[in-house]
C-alpha cells in the first residue's frame, strides 16, 4: 500500500500575496490614479478621479478643474472605495495633464489601461519612471 500513496502538493493560492495586500490596504493607499469615464445616456458621459492621496483636499482640487475645464462635478463618497472626484464629460486627457503638470502625480502613477501613460509622459517631458 506504501508504493501506491501519492503525495500531492500542497494547496499554492497564486493570488494570496494580492488579496493580502488588498484587504490590508485602504481606499486611496494604491499607488495608482485611476481616471475613468462612464457612458450615461447617448453622448452624456462622467469622468471619475479616483485614488488621490487623502491628504489632499478634493474640494479643492476639484474648484481648480471646474474652472480649468468650465465643467461641473462634486465630490461622491463611496463606503468601499473612498472619496472620488466626478466631472462632467470626457475629460481623461485635461484630468491626466492637469495632475501631472501640478505635480500631483507623477506620470508613472496613472493607470495604463487608459492609454493616459504615454500622455502624461508627454507632457511631463519624462523618458523614464523614476519614482
Amino acid at each position: 500500500m506504501s508504493d501506491l500513496d501519492l503525495q500531492l502538493p500542497s494547496a499554492f493560492d497564486p493570488f494570496a500575496e494580492a488579496n493580502a495586500e488588498d484587504s490590508n490596504a485602504g481606499a486611496g493607499s494604491k499607488d495608482y490614479v485611476h481616471v475613468r469615464i462612464q457612458q450615461r445616456n447617448g453622448r452624456k458621459s462622467l469622468t471619475t478621479v479616483q485614488g488621490l492621496k487623502k491628504e489632499y483636499s478634493y474640494n479643492k482640487i476639484l474648484k481648480d478643474l471646474k474652472k480649468e475645464f468650465c465643467c461641473n462635478g462634486t465630490v461622491v463618497q463611496d463606503p468601499e472605495l473612498g472619496q472620488a472626484i466626478q466631472l462632467q464629460g470626457d475629460q481623461r486627457k485635461n484630468v491626466a495633464t492637469f495632475l501631472v503638470q501640478l505635480t500631483f502625480i507623477s506620470s508613472c502613477m496613472l493607470w495604463p489601461g487608459i492609454c493616459l501613460f504615454s500622455l502624461a509622459k508627454a507632457v511631463a517631458g519624462q523618458t523614464g519612471c523614476t519614482s
